[in-house]
């Protein structure tokens, strides 16, 4: 794997060399100018950036190299995740500046497979939000599914046609048929993908 190292001083740039260095990992350069990057962007995997303002001045650079990954070591993470976000790249991370050796190279490899890391505390908090989108969701609708219709959209989320879930269920064909109808309804869907869909949004689902 190929990485070059943006840092804004020299002494910064020996540092990520001396951590990021191993048997998987080449170094293909080192600088303090963004601009550096375009002479090499279609040999490298990984740009590690160790200044939030390197990352500014590198996004028009980085627009025009998509497949290129991108690792940002900050203290700001919650700051810099909207940006982040908005780049063009394959994927992308967040560490600590004080990082070690090897939460360092587990990003670049993670990254350069089109991942996304992130610092436990701030996945944490993204997936509680989106949690608590689906419970809110779920309070909104007009009225809530039966646990017989739970059980129908599970398994029409799975991909089973009404006869095979009427025989798991061990109920008739035409109960399912009414129990689908109900779910559409009460999910406002317009479809069975739809609803499938819908369940999933509203978190009465999963895949």
């Amino acid at each position: 794997m190929r990485i070059f190292i943006l840092a804004p001083t020299p002494m910064m740039q020996a540092g990520l060399h001396s951590l990021l260095t191993s048997n998987e990992i080449q170094i293909v350069g080192t600088s303090a100018q963004p601009d550096a990057l375009s002479e090499v962007a279609t040999d490298i995997d990984v740009v590690v950036v160790a200044d939030e303002l390197l990352l500014e001045e590198l996004a028009p650079t980085l627009a025009n190299t998509p497949m290129v990954a991108l690792v940002l070591l900050t203290n700001n993470e919650e700051r810099m995740l909207s940006r982040l976000r908005a780049l063009d790249v394959r994927g992308w991370g967040v560490v600590p500046l004080d990082a070690s050796a090897l939460q360092l190279q587990a990003a670049v490899q993670a990254v350069a497979q089109e991942l996304v890391i992130l610092p436990k505390i701030h996945a944490q908090r993204l997936y509680d939000n989106r949690v608590l989108t689906a419970v809110r969701d779920y309070e909104q609708l007009d009225e809530t599914l039966t646990a017989r219709e739970h059980e129908v959209l599970e398994l029409v989320g799975q991909g089973l046609s009404n006869k095979l879930i009427a025989r798991q269920l061990q109920i008739s064909e035409h109960t399912v048929k009414f129990h689908v109808s109900s779910i559409s309804s009460k999910l406002g869907a317009s479809s069975r993908t739809d609803a499938v869909r819908l369940g999933l949004r509203h978190g009465l689902i999963t895949l």
